[in-house]
């Protein structure tokens, strides 16, 4: 959820209000107090054409690009407020213990490595063609497909359309980003829009992530625009059923994002006893740090890692309370992988089913 920078996670449920009060009334046990929702309250009307603000910002919509306001008007007129999408915006409760190995085995598991080996035999010659392109791998470009939706088999249940325009009108005004985020959502809504206008599709019919992301690569709007190319010159970009348009457009993207050829994304690190954490792990994932002084702060490269000309990152894959930490050395690939969604536990789980679909390729 290609979500620019931003995170997506796997489709849940679609409640409406009317049913999800329905069911909360019929469970709650007599004289139990009402649980606090932690998300924006319920809109006065499920469909945003009586909201005053979704109009209003249609009729913006409509100046910029010049589009039918009457069109604008009534599309954005049919969304409807989806419950339980403000709700799964929200970050996880404090304390929550991050643990690599269990978000790990999410997705690089039999099922998704099975899938991967056949996506990359059926489409073999797209993959090293992108490789030729742009630069990307292809355990790179199937790592990504595998994680977002398993080769297509899971591109999401809810109406793009009304995903958008919960979270562009009612995102959780909880959340610590809030302002940031309902920007992005109402610019993510408004390329939909511009589009929608220009393809003459239904943009009723799009069906995505709770976050508004579309198709096997789960890209978001604005990505679409940007990104998405026409891999097999058919004229259109279709990213629900066209496995090359997929391909294309994923190393597009990371072209677009600093990629760069014939560069590991991570290298071995060992930390010694003297390793000074707080320089290693100062900038996070972006990598600040070249292969000397990484080995000055006391983290112990391979000879590989040793000669990499760039600048490196010290990874911090946390394992639960009861476990050391996982430490690998981030390349500028590795930070790239990270502009598809702003994780390294999500870019690593990327790279190890990659890894292991190629292995199995092999076999």
């Amino acid at each position: 959820m290609r979500l620019p920078p931003f995170r997506r996670l796997r489709p849940l449920a679609l409640v409406l209000i009317a049913a999800a009060t329905a069911h909360l009334a019929a469970a709650a046990p007599k004289g139990a107090p009402a649980k606090k929702r932690p998300a924006a309250a319920a809109p006065a009307a499920l469909f945003y054409a009586q909201r005053g603000d979704a109009m209003q910002f249609a009729d913006e919509v409509a100046r910029r690009h010049g589009l039918d306001a009457a069109w604008v008007r009534d599309t954005i007129g049919q969304a409807r407020f989806l419950a339980n999408v403000p709700r799964l915006m929200l970050p996880p409760p404090r304390g929550t213990a991050k643990n690599w190995e269990r978000y790990r085995s999410r997705f690089v598991e039999p099922v998704r490595i099975a899938a991967g080996v056949r996506f990359w035999r059926d489409n073999e010659a797209t993959l090293a063609r992108a490789e030729r392109e742009f630069g990307v791998p292809p355990e790179i470009v199937v790592g990504i497909i595998g994680v977002e939706t398993i080769y297509g088999r899971n591109m999401g249940s809810f109406r793009v359309l009304d995903a958008l325009a919960t979270l562009a009108f009612d995102f959780p005004d909880v959340h610590p980003r809030a302002d940031q985020r309902r920007s992005f959502f109402r610019e993510e809504l408004e390329s939909f829009l511009s589009t929608e206008s220009r393809t003459h599709d239904d943009p009723t019919r799009p069906l995505g992530s709770y976050a508004g992301a579309m198709g096997m690569p789960q890209f978001m709007p604005s990505s679409i625009a940007r990104y998405a190319v026409d891999y097999d010159g058919d004229g259109r970009i279709d990213l629900v059923n066209n496995p090359q348009d997929v391909i294309g457009s994923v190393a597009s993207y990371f072209k677009a994002f600093g990629w760069q050829r014939g560069v590991p994304a991570t290298y071995p690190v060992q930390l010694g006893a003297q390793a000074n954490l707080p320089v290693l792990l100062e900038k996070d994932i972006l990598p600040s740090l070249s292969a000397d002084a990484f080995v000055a702060a006391g983290a112990q490269l391979d000879r590989e890692g040793q000669r990499h000309p760039g600048l490196l990152a010290l990874v911090e894959l946390q394992n639960g309370p009861d476990a050391p930490p996982t430490y690998v050395a981030g390349t500028q690939n590795f930070y790239v992988i990270t502009r598809y969604n702003w994780s390294s536990y999500y870019a690593m789980s990327v790279l190890d089913l990659g890894q292991e679909v190629k292995a199995a390729m092999a076999q």
